[in-house]
Protein backbone atom coordinates (compact mmCIF):
# COMPACT_ATOMS: atom_id res chain seq x y z
CA UNK A 1 0.00 0.00 0.00
CA UNK A 2 2.81 2.44 0.50
CA UNK A 3 4.72 1.67 -2.72
CA UNK A 4 1.04 2.87 -4.41
CA UNK A 5 0.78 5.84 -2.65
CA UNK A 6 4.25 6.68 -3.41
CA UNK A 7 3.90 5.76 -6.64
CA UNK A 8 0.78 8.04 -6.82
CA UNK A 9 2.93 10.76 -5.21
CA UNK A 10 5.23 10.71 -7.92
CA UNK A 11 2.51 10.55 -10.78
CA UNK A 12 1.18 13.88 -9.26
CA UNK A 13 4.91 15.43 -8.95
CA UNK A 14 5.22 14.69 -12.63
CA UNK A 15 2.01 16.27 -13.20
CA UNK A 16 3.01 19.61 -11.46
CA UNK A 17 6.67 19.12 -13.22
CA UNK A 18 5.04 19.55 -16.32
CA UNK A 19 2.49 21.84 -15.87
CA UNK A 20 5.07 24.36 -14.41
CA UNK A 21 7.23 23.86 -17.62
CA UNK A 22 4.71 25.20 -19.50
CA UNK A 23 3.76 27.95 -17.15
CA UNK A 24 7.26 29.14 -17.77
CA UNK A 25 7.26 29.24 -21.14
CA UNK A 26 3.81 30.84 -21.29
CA UNK A 27 1.85 28.12 -22.87
CA UNK A 28 -1.77 26.92 -21.20
CA UNK A 29 -1.87 23.43 -21.31
CA UNK A 30 -5.69 22.93 -21.59
CA UNK A 31 -5.51 25.75 -24.79
CA UNK A 32 -2.85 23.68 -26.43
CA UNK A 33 -3.81 20.00 -26.40
CA UNK A 34 -7.73 21.12 -27.66
CA UNK A 35 -5.79 23.15 -30.55
CA UNK A 36 -3.74 20.12 -31.11
CA UNK A 37 -6.83 18.08 -31.81
CA UNK A 38 -8.55 19.97 -33.59
CA UNK A 39 -5.33 20.59 -35.78
CA UNK A 40 -5.56 16.50 -35.70
CA UNK A 41 -9.40 16.46 -36.89
CA UNK A 42 -8.42 19.07 -39.43
CA UNK A 43 -5.72 17.12 -41.28
CA UNK A 44 -7.85 13.55 -41.07
CA UNK A 45 -11.09 15.17 -43.29
CA UNK A 46 -8.95 17.09 -45.01
CA UNK A 47 -7.64 14.05 -46.35
CA UNK A 48 -10.58 12.59 -47.30
CA UNK A 49 -12.19 15.95 -48.30
CA UNK A 50 -8.70 16.87 -50.28
CA UNK A 51 -9.47 14.00 -52.51
CA UNK A 52 -6.14 12.28 -50.85
CA UNK A 53 -4.40 14.62 -51.86
CA UNK A 54 -0.93 14.23 -50.13
CA UNK A 55 0.42 18.09 -51.25
CA UNK A 56 -2.32 19.69 -49.95
CA UNK A 57 -2.15 17.54 -46.75
CA UNK A 58 1.49 18.41 -46.27
CA UNK A 59 0.80 22.60 -46.78
CA UNK A 60 -2.07 22.45 -44.13
CA UNK A 61 0.21 20.60 -41.73
CA UNK A 62 2.93 22.98 -42.73
CA UNK A 63 0.44 25.52 -41.83
CA UNK A 64 -0.27 24.24 -38.83
CA UNK A 65 3.02 23.67 -37.66
CA UNK A 66 4.49 27.44 -38.33
CA UNK A 67 1.29 28.64 -36.59
CA UNK A 68 2.08 26.71 -33.65
CA UNK A 69 5.67 28.12 -33.66
CA UNK A 70 3.99 31.88 -33.93
CA UNK A 71 1.43 31.09 -31.45
CA UNK A 72 4.04 30.10 -28.83
CA UNK A 73 6.73 33.23 -30.15
CA UNK A 74 3.61 35.58 -29.54
CA UNK A 75 2.75 34.16 -25.79
CA UNK A 76 5.86 35.07 -24.69
CA UNK A 77 5.03 38.56 -25.26
CA UNK A 78 3.70 40.72 -22.32
CA UNK A 79 0.38 41.95 -22.70
CA UNK A 80 1.29 45.26 -21.69
CA UNK A 81 3.90 44.81 -24.63
CA UNK A 82 1.08 44.23 -26.90
CA UNK A 83 -0.69 46.93 -26.25
CA UNK A 84 2.11 49.86 -26.34
CA UNK A 85 2.68 48.86 -30.19
CA UNK A 86 -0.77 47.81 -31.02
CA UNK A 87 -1.85 51.10 -32.32
CA UNK A 88 1.11 50.41 -34.76
CA UNK A 89 0.42 46.66 -35.74
CA UNK A 90 -3.50 48.62 -36.79
CA UNK A 91 -1.55 51.21 -39.11
CA UNK A 92 0.30 48.29 -40.26
CA UNK A 93 -2.22 46.38 -41.28
CA UNK A 94 -4.10 49.18 -42.87
CA UNK A 95 -1.33 50.31 -45.36
CA UNK A 96 -0.94 46.50 -46.33
CA UNK A 97 -4.39 46.51 -47.33
CA UNK A 98 -4.06 49.27 -49.41
CA UNK A 99 -1.41 48.18 -50.84
CA UNK A 100 -3.67 44.88 -52.04
CA UNK A 101 -6.29 47.50 -53.04
CA UNK A 102 -3.39 48.46 -55.27
CA UNK A 103 -1.02 45.35 -56.67
CA UNK A 104 -2.39 42.91 -54.62
CA UNK A 105 -2.87 39.43 -56.35
CA UNK A 106 -5.75 38.71 -58.13
CA UNK A 107 -7.26 34.59 -58.14
CA UNK A 108 -11.00 33.82 -59.05
CA UNK A 109 -11.89 37.02 -59.23
CA UNK A 110 -11.12 38.40 -56.09
CA UNK A 111 -7.93 40.52 -54.91
CA UNK A 112 -7.18 39.44 -51.22
CA UNK A 113 -3.20 38.32 -51.41
CA UNK A 114 -0.10 40.30 -51.13
CA UNK A 115 2.29 37.33 -53.39
CA UNK A 116 6.18 37.57 -53.18
CA UNK A 117 7.12 34.70 -55.94
CA UNK A 118 9.20 31.86 -54.54
CA UNK A 119 8.44 33.54 -51.43
CA UNK A 120 5.22 33.96 -49.62
CA UNK A 121 1.36 34.49 -50.33
CA UNK A 122 -0.77 35.85 -47.45
CA UNK A 123 -4.17 37.56 -46.45
CA UNK A 124 -3.42 40.93 -44.79
CA UNK A 125 -6.99 40.78 -44.47
CA UNK A 126 -6.64 38.00 -41.44
CA UNK A 127 -4.08 40.13 -39.77
CA UNK A 128 -6.60 42.68 -38.72
CA UNK A 129 -8.85 40.25 -37.10
CA UNK A 130 -6.02 40.75 -34.52
CA UNK A 131 -5.28 43.98 -35.10
CA UNK A 132 -8.40 45.69 -34.91
CA UNK A 133 -9.38 44.33 -31.37
CA UNK A 134 -6.43 45.02 -29.95
CA UNK A 135 -6.19 48.09 -31.15
CA UNK A 136 -9.72 49.14 -29.72
CA UNK A 137 -9.27 47.25 -26.34
CA UNK A 138 -5.82 49.65 -25.93
CA UNK A 139 -7.78 52.65 -26.90
CA UNK A 140 -10.66 51.95 -24.90
CA UNK A 141 -9.23 50.83 -21.63
CA UNK A 142 -7.07 53.87 -21.72
CA UNK A 143 -9.64 55.92 -20.40
CA UNK A 144 -12.85 55.68 -18.02
CA UNK A 145 -15.62 53.07 -18.88
CA UNK A 146 -18.30 52.76 -20.30
CA UNK A 147 -16.73 54.72 -23.06
CA UNK A 148 -18.24 58.00 -24.43
CA UNK A 149 -19.96 59.16 -27.23
CA UNK A 150 -16.11 60.45 -28.62
CA UNK A 151 -14.39 57.26 -27.49
CA UNK A 152 -17.48 55.44 -29.43
CA UNK A 153 -16.83 57.34 -33.00
CA UNK A 154 -13.59 57.37 -32.82
CA UNK A 155 -13.25 53.29 -32.27
CA UNK A 156 -16.42 53.10 -34.95
CA UNK A 157 -13.77 54.95 -37.80
CA UNK A 158 -11.04 52.29 -36.57
CA UNK A 159 -13.66 49.33 -36.98
CA UNK A 160 -15.40 51.23 -40.60
CA UNK A 161 -11.79 51.97 -42.43
CA UNK A 162 -10.47 48.40 -42.47
CA UNK A 163 -13.89 46.64 -43.59
CA UNK A 164 -14.55 48.90 -45.95
CA UNK A 165 -11.00 47.86 -47.18
CA UNK A 166 -11.68 44.24 -46.98
CA UNK A 167 -15.08 44.03 -48.28
CA UNK A 168 -13.31 46.35 -51.73
CA UNK A 169 -11.55 43.26 -52.63
CA UNK A 170 -13.83 41.64 -52.54
CA UNK A 171 -14.09 39.38 -49.09
CA UNK A 172 -17.46 40.32 -47.26
CA UNK A 173 -17.04 37.21 -44.90
CA UNK A 174 -13.57 38.26 -43.40
CA UNK A 175 -14.71 42.25 -42.98
CA UNK A 176 -17.56 41.18 -41.06
CA UNK A 177 -15.86 39.33 -39.05
CA UNK A 178 -13.24 42.08 -38.50
CA UNK A 179 -16.17 44.50 -38.29
CA UNK A 180 -17.79 41.84 -35.28
CA UNK A 181 -14.32 41.57 -33.32
CA UNK A 182 -14.12 45.54 -33.18
CA UNK A 183 -17.72 45.53 -31.78
CA UNK A 184 -17.28 42.70 -29.22
CA UNK A 185 -14.62 44.98 -27.57
CA UNK A 186 -17.26 47.83 -27.26
CA UNK A 187 -19.79 45.71 -26.14
CA UNK A 188 -17.69 44.06 -23.25
CA UNK A 189 -16.32 47.39 -22.38
CA UNK A 190 -19.80 48.36 -21.40
CA UNK A 191 -21.12 50.26 -23.92
CA UNK A 192 -24.60 52.04 -22.54
CA UNK A 193 -28.13 49.94 -24.32
CA UNK A 194 -28.89 53.23 -25.87
CA UNK A 195 -26.63 52.85 -28.32
CA UNK A 196 -26.65 49.26 -28.65
CA UNK A 197 -30.63 49.50 -29.31
CA UNK A 198 -29.53 52.46 -31.52
CA UNK A 199 -27.35 50.32 -33.57
CA UNK A 200 -29.81 47.78 -34.27
CA UNK A 201 -32.52 49.98 -35.13
CA UNK A 202 -29.32 50.96 -37.63
CA UNK A 203 -29.40 47.39 -39.01
CA UNK A 204 -31.90 47.99 -41.45
CA UNK A 205 -30.95 51.15 -43.22
CA UNK A 206 -27.08 50.09 -43.40
CA UNK A 207 -28.51 46.94 -44.71
CA UNK A 208 -30.18 48.42 -47.35
CA UNK A 209 -26.97 50.77 -48.02
CA UNK A 210 -24.56 47.66 -47.93
CA UNK A 211 -27.10 46.26 -50.63
CA UNK A 212 -27.21 48.86 -52.88
CA UNK A 213 -23.33 50.33 -52.88
CA UNK A 214 -21.31 47.56 -51.29
CA UNK A 215 -22.39 44.34 -52.01
CA UNK A 216 -21.53 42.42 -55.17
CA UNK A 217 -24.04 40.89 -57.91
CA UNK A 218 -23.13 37.55 -56.75
CA UNK A 219 -23.26 38.19 -52.76
CA UNK A 220 -26.40 39.77 -53.50
CA UNK A 221 -27.19 36.29 -55.59
CA UNK A 222 -26.19 34.54 -52.05
CA UNK A 223 -28.71 36.35 -49.98
CA UNK A 224 -31.17 35.22 -52.38
CA UNK A 225 -30.04 31.56 -52.65
CA UNK A 226 -30.41 31.70 -49.17
CA UNK A 227 -34.31 32.63 -48.74
CA UNK A 228 -34.89 29.93 -51.55
CA UNK A 229 -32.13 27.96 -52.73
CA UNK A 230 -34.87 25.84 -55.02
CA UNK A 231 -35.47 28.73 -57.18
CA UNK A 232 -31.91 27.51 -59.16
CA UNK A 233 -30.89 24.32 -58.14
CA UNK A 234 -28.41 23.80 -60.67
CA UNK A 235 -27.28 27.50 -60.68
CA UNK A 236 -26.96 29.58 -57.12
CA UNK A 237 -29.03 26.93 -54.90
CA UNK A 238 -26.55 23.58 -56.03
CA UNK A 239 -23.55 24.39 -53.26
CA UNK A 240 -26.36 24.56 -50.19
CA UNK A 241 -28.69 22.25 -51.86
CA UNK A 242 -25.89 19.79 -52.30
CA UNK A 243 -23.98 21.02 -48.91
CA UNK A 244 -27.78 19.71 -46.97
CA UNK A 245 -27.84 16.41 -48.91
CA UNK A 246 -24.54 15.83 -47.86
CA UNK A 247 -25.50 16.22 -44.51
CA UNK A 248 -28.48 14.58 -44.24
CA UNK A 249 -26.82 11.85 -45.93
CA UNK A 250 -24.48 10.94 -43.12
CA UNK A 251 -27.67 10.16 -41.17
CA UNK A 252 -26.48 9.26 -36.81
CA UNK A 253 -23.51 7.38 -37.34
CA UNK A 254 -21.99 8.30 -41.03
CA UNK A 255 -20.68 6.28 -43.96
CA UNK A 256 -17.46 6.26 -42.94
CA UNK A 257 -14.31 7.91 -43.64
CA UNK A 258 -13.53 8.50 -47.78
CA UNK A 259 -16.50 6.77 -48.23
CA UNK A 260 -18.59 9.88 -48.79
CA UNK A 261 -20.18 10.38 -52.55
CA UNK A 262 -20.98 13.98 -52.66
CA UNK A 263 -17.47 15.03 -51.77
CA UNK A 264 -15.69 12.59 -53.91
CA UNK A 265 -18.08 12.46 -56.62
CA UNK A 266 -17.34 16.60 -57.20
CA UNK A 267 -21.15 17.33 -56.12
CA UNK A 268 -19.68 19.09 -53.56
CA UNK A 269 -17.64 22.28 -54.65
CA UNK A 270 -15.44 23.78 -52.13
CA UNK A 271 -15.53 20.59 -50.37
CA UNK A 272 -12.15 21.13 -48.67
CA UNK A 273 -12.42 24.93 -47.78
CA UNK A 274 -16.04 26.49 -46.66
CA UNK A 275 -17.73 23.29 -46.89
CA UNK A 276 -16.21 20.79 -44.73
CA UNK A 277 -18.34 20.06 -42.32
CA UNK A 278 -20.61 18.65 -44.71
CA UNK A 279 -17.94 16.02 -45.37
CA UNK A 280 -17.58 15.54 -41.82
CA UNK A 281 -21.41 15.41 -41.57
CA UNK A 282 -21.33 12.68 -44.49
CA UNK A 283 -18.73 10.22 -43.16
CA UNK A 284 -19.28 10.69 -39.90
CA UNK A 285 -22.68 11.57 -39.33
CA UNK A 286 -24.43 13.54 -36.53
CA UNK A 287 -22.44 12.05 -33.80
CA UNK A 288 -18.78 13.41 -35.77
CA UNK A 289 -20.33 16.81 -35.60
CA UNK A 290 -21.26 16.77 -32.07
CA UNK A 291 -17.99 15.40 -31.25
CA UNK A 292 -16.51 18.44 -32.99
CA UNK A 293 -18.63 21.23 -31.57
CA UNK A 294 -17.78 19.85 -28.46
CA UNK A 295 -14.53 20.14 -28.63
CA UNK A 296 -14.95 23.96 -29.80
CA UNK A 297 -17.06 23.69 -26.96
CA UNK A 298 -14.40 23.00 -24.39
CA UNK A 299 -12.07 25.51 -26.14
CA UNK A 300 -14.56 28.62 -26.41
CA UNK A 301 -15.19 27.48 -22.68
CA UNK A 302 -11.26 27.66 -21.23
CA UNK A 303 -10.77 30.99 -23.68
CA UNK A 304 -13.95 32.77 -21.35
CA UNK A 305 -12.09 31.44 -17.93
CA UNK A 306 -8.97 32.96 -19.46
CA UNK A 307 -11.06 36.37 -20.15
CA UNK A 308 -12.57 36.22 -16.81
CA UNK A 309 -9.16 35.71 -14.84
CA UNK A 310 -7.69 38.54 -17.14
CA UNK A 311 -5.95 41.41 -14.47
CA UNK A 312 -6.16 44.30 -16.89
CA UNK A 313 -8.72 46.17 -18.70
CA UNK A 314 -6.84 45.84 -22.18
CA UNK A 315 -6.83 41.55 -21.54
CA UNK A 316 -10.04 41.34 -20.60
CA UNK A 317 -11.30 43.11 -23.61
CA UNK A 318 -8.96 41.85 -25.73
CA UNK A 319 -9.69 38.43 -24.64
CA UNK A 320 -13.57 38.40 -24.65
CA UNK A 321 -13.14 39.83 -28.16
CA UNK A 322 -11.06 36.98 -29.65
CA UNK A 323 -13.31 34.21 -27.85
CA UNK A 324 -16.31 35.87 -28.88
CA UNK A 325 -15.32 36.33 -32.56
CA UNK A 326 -13.88 32.65 -32.69
CA UNK A 327 -17.49 31.74 -31.70
CA UNK A 328 -18.88 33.64 -34.59
CA UNK A 329 -16.35 31.75 -37.10
CA UNK A 330 -17.69 28.77 -36.01
CA UNK A 331 -21.20 29.51 -35.80
CA UNK A 332 -21.42 31.36 -38.86
CA UNK A 333 -19.55 28.62 -40.94
CA UNK A 334 -22.06 25.89 -39.50
CA UNK A 335 -24.94 28.10 -40.02
CA UNK A 336 -24.05 28.67 -43.66
CA UNK A 337 -23.47 25.03 -44.38
CA UNK A 338 -26.67 24.26 -42.93
CA UNK A 339 -28.35 26.54 -44.92
CA UNK A 340 -29.78 28.28 -41.70
CA UNK A 341 -27.27 31.61 -42.77
CA UNK A 342 -26.25 32.78 -46.19
CA UNK A 343 -22.98 31.59 -47.67
CA UNK A 344 -20.60 34.49 -47.12
CA UNK A 345 -17.34 32.52 -47.12
CA UNK A 346 -16.14 31.95 -43.78
CA UNK A 347 -14.05 28.99 -43.00
CA UNK A 348 -14.81 26.40 -41.10
CA UNK A 349 -11.57 27.35 -38.18
CA UNK A 350 -9.00 24.52 -37.98
CA UNK A 351 -10.76 22.21 -40.18
CA UNK A 352 -10.86 23.90 -43.81
CA UNK A 353 -7.79 24.21 -45.53
CA UNK A 354 -6.38 27.90 -45.90
CA UNK A 355 -2.46 28.86 -44.15
CA UNK A 356 -2.84 32.57 -43.44
CA UNK A 357 -6.17 31.44 -41.82
CA UNK A 358 -4.56 28.77 -39.57
CA UNK A 359 -1.78 31.21 -38.59
CA UNK A 360 -4.08 33.82 -37.38
CA UNK A 361 -5.84 32.29 -35.68
CA UNK A 362 -3.13 30.14 -33.91
CA UNK A 363 -1.56 34.01 -32.96
CA UNK A 364 -4.99 34.61 -31.60
CA UNK A 365 -4.56 31.91 -28.81
CA UNK A 366 -1.02 32.74 -28.44
CA UNK A 367 -2.57 35.87 -27.32
CA UNK A 368 -4.74 34.09 -24.81
CA UNK A 369 -2.15 32.04 -23.40
CA UNK A 370 0.11 35.18 -22.98
CA UNK A 371 -2.77 37.58 -21.31
CA UNK A 372 -3.53 34.06 -19.16
CA UNK A 373 0.30 33.19 -18.01
CA UNK A 374 1.13 36.45 -17.35
CA UNK A 375 -1.42 37.70 -15.23
CA UNK A 376 0.39 36.85 -11.97
CA UNK A 377 3.70 38.95 -13.01
CA UNK A 378 0.86 42.10 -13.93
CA UNK A 379 -0.73 41.22 -10.52
CA UNK A 380 2.15 42.33 -8.74
CA UNK A 381 4.23 44.95 -10.71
Amino acid sequence: MSRGFDRELSDGDVLRRRASILQRVHIDGWLLFLLLVLGAIGLFVLYSAGGKDQGLLIKQASSFGLGLLVMVVVAQFDPRFMASWSALFYVIGIVLLIIVDVIGHNAMGATRWISIPGVVRFQPAELMKIFVPMTLAWYVSRHNLPPSFKRILVSGILIVLPFILIARQPDLGTALLVLVSGVFVLFLAGLRWRWILGAVAAVVPIALGMWMFVMRTYQKQRVLTFLNPESDPLGSGWNIIQSKAAIGSGGVFGKGWMLGTQSHLDFLPESHTDFIIAVLGEEFGLVGICMLLLVYLLLIARALIITLQAQTVFGKLLAGSITLTFFIYVFVNVGMVSGLLPVVGVPLPFISYGGTSLVTLLSGFGILMAIHTHRKWIAHS
